[in-house]
């Protein structure tokens, strides 16, 4: 049981509306997470709303890093991967399992995240990306080797992007284990469906 439990959504105040709505970055690069046979996160919204003020301000600054980032996809959920990973936040890690698979991960690449950075088949881009978050939350910085690689073919938005992706999940996590969030009902249901379907057709999910 969460140590405060999350607003049901007839108990939102008002103000949630506003702060929901800026969640559009004013540009954004890609569209808004499918929603569709997806979790939808209501635990971590209904936490939120018991602080609408800070809701409006943190999801101005998560729909930039969703939506308006100058990271690929796929670069930004090896990052929020690795970031629920290293933070053993579970939650978070369900929640982007769906997320990564829509910017074009695989299975099989999302296990490897686990593994971190020295996993084999990473490109070294994508290994400086993994090795970028795990050292952002052990020491607060990016070391000169793995900065050499990144910043050999990002440009400044995106290593700026780098950093403030990992600060966005770093502080999601902080959350959600904090709070000790429980899954969404919806969530357990589609990972049971997910498991189910493994069980009888032999095939990852």
């Amino acid at each position: 049981m969460a140590r405060i439990e999350p607003l049901p959504v007839k108990r939102w105040p008002a103000q949630m509306r506003p702060a929901l709505a800026a969640m559009d970055p004013p540009e954004p690069r890609y569209s808004r997470p499918v929603l569709e046979n997806r979790p939808r996160s209501m635990n971590t919204l209904g936490t939120f709303a018991h602080h609408p003020a800070l809701a409006q301000a943190f999801f101005t600054f998560n729909g930039h890093v969703l939506m308006a980032t100058t990271l690929s996809e796929r670069q930004r959920e090896l990052l929020v991967l690795r970031v629920a990973t290293v933070r053993q936040s579970s939650y978070e890690w369900a929640q982007h399992v769906y997320i990564g698979r829509d910017a074009g991960l695989t299975d099989e690449e999302i296990g490897r995240i686990a593994w971190g950075p020295n996993a084999p088949f990473w490109t070294p881009l994508e290994a400086a990306l993994l090795r970028a978050a795990d050292e952002l939350i052990a020491d607060g910085t990016i070391s000169t080797p793995t900065w050499a690689v990144l910043a050999g073919e990002l440009d400044s938005q995106q290593l700026l992007d780098v950093i403030f992706t990992v600060g966005t999940y770093e502080t999601i996590a902080w959350m959600m284990r904090s709070f000790d969030l429980d899954f969404d009902d919806e969530l357990i249901r589609l990972h049971s469906a997910a498991t189910d379907s493994t069980h009888v057709t032999g095939t990852n999910t």
